[in-house]
């Protein structure tokens, strides 16, 4: 981020600082930010200046802390709307998540990463890191997976060397080839599964989101733990989770490319 930043100028700078905002979790005072900030304290004060008088972020005098503001809220809640699969995939990711009684997770790719995008709890939730608008990595994902798994093989050449392959756990994949290879199988199968690989107990069956042509708009996914099912028993919710993936395809192809559709994308 911090590369980019430098590279992009002011407003990849900008950007890098409101980005650590939005993503904290809490406000954040100058002091929390200049202990990890790569710019001088009078840098740093003059764009949050700007960004607060721009309404991207919001100044609280009282506490002296700086958190997202609402033109960034209004800003975010049009990209969920024009950029994002969520609202053409609500119907079908709340319809799966009841039929199955399983928390079920929506993600796009974003720049090699997972970005997930919507997320329907089970009846009984259980505690994990996914939630909707968080970054995941996509090689220890089975969301991750399955949306790599059909890309055209430039695409995928690109986003591998991308992967940290940090070994979250003791089933995570740790290096290129071995992705590779799970690519393949997951491209003959048609799903994917996490094997414990990114948290420990927690499990899923994954699919591809692709147009009518082929095209990978996103993923959509199925997570339970190992103490409530077996990875046979998840794949026994194969055809509800492909069902449900399909019919979301089709209707991105129309929604989000509707110029290319005309013409088989």
């Amino acid at each position: 981020m911090k590369d980019n930043a430098h590279k992009d100028g002011t407003v990849g700078k900008a950007l890098a600082i409101l980005d650590e905002v939005a993503t904290a979790g809490r406000p954040l005072r100058l002091s929390d930010m200049l202990a990890t900030s790569a710019y001088p304290k009078a840098t740093l004060y003059r764009f949050l200046q700007t960004l607060t008088s721009q309404g991207m972020l919001a100044y609280d005098a009282e506490r002296q802390t700086y958190r997202p503001g609402l033109r960034l809220v209004r800003l975010a809640h049009a990209a969920w709307q024009q950029s994002s699969l969520a609202p053409i995939a609500l119907p079908y990711v709340d319809a799966l998540s009841a039929e199955l009684g399983e928390t079920v997770h929506l993600a796009q790719l974003d720049n090699g990463q997972v970005l997930y995008v919507d997320k329907r709890n089970a009846v009984s939730p259980v505690e994990m890191f996914s939630q909707a608008g968080k970054i995941g990595p996509a090689y220890c994902t089975g969301v991750g997976k399955a949306m790599m798994a059909f890309l055209d093989e430039a695409e995928l050449e690109r986003l591998i060397p991308k992967q940290a392959f940090h070994a979250y756990t003791a089933h995570t994949i740790t290096s290129a080839d071995a992705l590779r290879a799970e690519l393949a199988a997951i491209r003959k199968a048609g799903i994917s599964f996490d094997r414990e690989e990114h948290e420990p107990s927690i499990i899923c069956i994954a699919a591809p989101i692709l147009t009518p042509a082929g095209r990978v708009v996103g993923g959509l996914s199925v997570t339970s733990t190992t103490t409530r099912h077996s990875l046979g028993a998840l794949e026994a919710m194969k055809p509800a989770l492909i069902g449900a993936a399909t019919h979301i395809g089709k209707d991105a192809a129309d929604w989000l490319f509707p110029e290319q559709g005309r013409n088989g994308i």
